[in-house]
């Protein structure tokens, strides 16, 4: 499951995915418009600028920008930096694989082999989805919305 720390990272993400390029923008801006707690943000954005994902610069006319192109960010990688592994439970994780202390048969085990599936669907969608694209799903239902509106206005 998405974590609150995961969630808020997508939406400061888009956020600034949305803004003209080399544009920045400021923390409390980005906590505004999104309902983020600010100190909350500041550590996302820090673990963001640490792996590469965000730039900051201080001082008159600093903030936050993205450091790559939006189609260059995929969301699962987002989503790993700031959540950890994509496996619902330890024992299906590629990278932080644990196993359980109360199965007796790793290999054969319904509960992680099911799991095992679950982490490779959710890795298949969020691995392929860029930030840009995320960008455009919400751009699209905003404009299905306004023309659902403009039919229902003329009848």
């Amino acid at each position: 499951m998405l974590t609150a720390k995961g969630k808020y990272s997508l939406k400061a993400l888009v956020y600034l995915a949305t803004l003209a390029p080399d544009a920045t923008s400021q923390a409390v801006d980005i906590a505004a418009a999104n309902n983020i707690p600010k100190k909350f943000l500041d550590a996302i954005l820090g673990e963001l600028r640490n792996a590469g994902i965000v730039y900051s610069r201080k001082g008159p006319g600093g903030g936050y920008r993205l450091a790559r192109a939006p189609h260059e960010i995929k969301i699962g990688h987002v989503i790993r930096i700031i959540d950890g592994p994509l496996a619902p439970i330890a024992c299906a994780s590629r990278t932080a694989y644990q196993p359980c202390r109360d199965c007796k048969d790793v290999r054969a085990c319904n509960v992680r082999l099911t799991m095992t599936k679950v982490r490779d669907a959710m890795s298949a969608v969020l691995d392929r989805v860029t930030l840009a694209e995320m960008v455009a799903f919400g751009t699209s239902n905003i404009a299905q919305r306004k023309a659902r509106r403009r039919v229902r206005s003329a009848r």
